[in-house]
């Protein structure tokens, strides 16, 4: 464990350790504040309170390192270990619709409509030492067809569930170091909470956080490190161990270590994590961030990652060795509320079979964190090379109005029967701004995928959400 601390000392932030309150909004919170799917950035001190924010290119559901850990103020962490018990107790419902209709490259195509959310609470700390919270979760069919199953919004064969996704308690060792034990969600670039259906993955955990810097945030370093017992999938009811989730043997029951930290000084950060599930698999992530500032509401800004993964101890996650890797390039230029995006990922060929297919890139316990992952494809088989385009706005603040396109052009990957795509996408994301109507957004993301091969395949997906934060 020490030398993961030692090989991580640069690491990158996310609130997975640690959060205010159990909050589970799209992306943890974008339906309670506007930091939405687009993301932002706050607009300049002074500016106008209309004025829209420059918008950020992380994908819904996806966490990279600049998210991990606690990303709030060291002033925060104190004044949240001052909060007594029952006395300042916070509640968080959330209410979501989701409507998801995909045409598959072959049939059956997937279709679904669910209703639900969540409802939790967390304490203050109890002598200034333990807090406590729970959420429990759920997803009711409105509509899916038995022969059109396949959306994850509800479980196989389109049935409701219900599940207690966190029930945990949270300890203040010192005002800078935390300690969680216990259901949780929990977010890093590869095992995160995937909030992009009707509920979230959550897992079994047990960890600590901690933090050091300036108190302003301008030179802080992060850092975590914990053991992963088990994962409730997004549509699951039940837990289930890592190994399992990760697709080994059954009886197979492995949990994962995971540590970490990040390093970030004024508009450079630098950060790694590492991932152990012994004789199951070892991942590797680094990724590098810098923000050039130009000129009033004018940003470069420059992103590169790498990712190693390969087999560990006696292979019995596939049965023999395997190695595999990827890395991600990304420049954007931030023009007041418009975002200009282009990344480029290249994933090596790894191991070959023995029918002549690489190694693809996996993410079995969350979202996949590459620049060029996004609404339907990932972009990480085998030799598949892949260039990302994208352009966001955000409109006027009092609008609540967002929206961003993006194309992503990849390679034909070195694996058998598999062929070269290219995704186009769209995404529409309103935030009501009418205190009326607090607490509601609407978001609709339409995407289409086309294949090479012998023949012309497309994929078509249509996600209609509908979100109400209620706290």
């Amino acid at each position: 464990m020490a030398a993961w601390f030692v090989a991580a000392l640069c690491a990158a932030p996310a609130h997975a350790l640690d959060s205010p309150a159990p909050d589970p909004a799209p992306d943890r919170a974008a339906a309670a504040t506007e930091a939405t799917s687009l993301g932002s950035v706050a607009a300049p001190a002074g500016a106008d309170s209309d004025q829209a924010e420059t918008p950020d290119s992380v994908e819904q559901g996806q966490t990279q390192l600049p998210d991990s850990f606690d990303h709030r103020p060291i002033a925060a962490l104190l004044q949240e270990s001052r909060l007594v018990g029952l006395r300042d107790t916070t509640l968080n419902v959330q209410f979501r619709s989701f409507y998801l209709d995909r045409d598959n490259f072959e049939p059956p195509d997937s279709l679904a409509w669910a209703i639900g959310g969540s409802a939790g609470f967390k304490t203050g700390y109890f002598g200034d030492f333990a807090a406590l919270g729970a959420t429990t979760y759920t997803s009711q069919r409105l509509a899916g067809p038995l022969d059109e199953d396949g959306t994850t919004l509800l479980q196989p064969g389109q049935n409701s569930y219900t599940a207690i996704g966190e029930l945990y308690g949270q300890f203040k060792l010192t005002d800078k170091i935390l300690a969680i034990a216990g259901r949780r969600g929990f977010d890093t670039p590869f095992i995160n909470e995937y909030d992009s259906r009707m509920t979230p993955n959550t897992f079994v955990v047990y960890a600590l956080q901690g933090v050091a810097g300036s108190t302003d945030g301008s030179t802080t370093l992060r850092f975590g490190a914990g053991y992963v017992d088990k994962i409730k999938p997004r549509n699951a009811e039940d837990f289930e161990s890592m190994a399992t989730a990760a697709g080994a043997p059954s009886g197979v029951d492995r949990g994962v270590y995971v540590a970490g930290a990040n390093f970030k000084s004024g508009q450079f950060s630098l950060g790694a994590v590492e991932y152990h599930c012994e004789d199951i698999i070892d991942i590797t992530y680094t990724e590098l961030k810098y923000v050039v500032p130009l000129a009033s509401r004018v940003t470069l800004r420059f992103g590169a990652q790498y990712t190693d993964q390969h087999s560990a101890g006696e292979d019995l996650l596939t049965g023999k060795t395997f190695h595999a890797d990827q890395s991600g390039f990304k420049a954007e230029l931030g023009y007041g509320p418009t975002l200009f995006t282009v990344a480029r990922t290249l994933t090596a060929v790894g191991a070959t079979s023995s029918n002549g297919s690489g190694t693809d890139m996996v993410s079995p316990w969350g979202s996949y964190p590459g620049y060029t992952h996004v609404q339907i494809e990932n972009f990480y088989r085998a030799g598949e090379d892949a260039t990302l385009l994208r352009a966001a706005y955000n409109f006027p603040r009092v609008t609540g109005l967002s929206v961003y396109a993006l194309y992503v052009d990849g390679s034909t990957p070195k694996v058998v029967d598999q062929y070269a795509q290219r995704e186009y996408d769209l995404n529409l994301q309103w935030i009501a701004k009418n205190p009326t109507f607090q607490g509601l957004t609407l978001l609709a993301r339409y995407g289409h995928v086309a294949q090479g091969g012998p023949k012309d395949e497309h994929e078509n997906e249509l996600r209609l959400v509908a979100y109400y934060q209620w706290r």
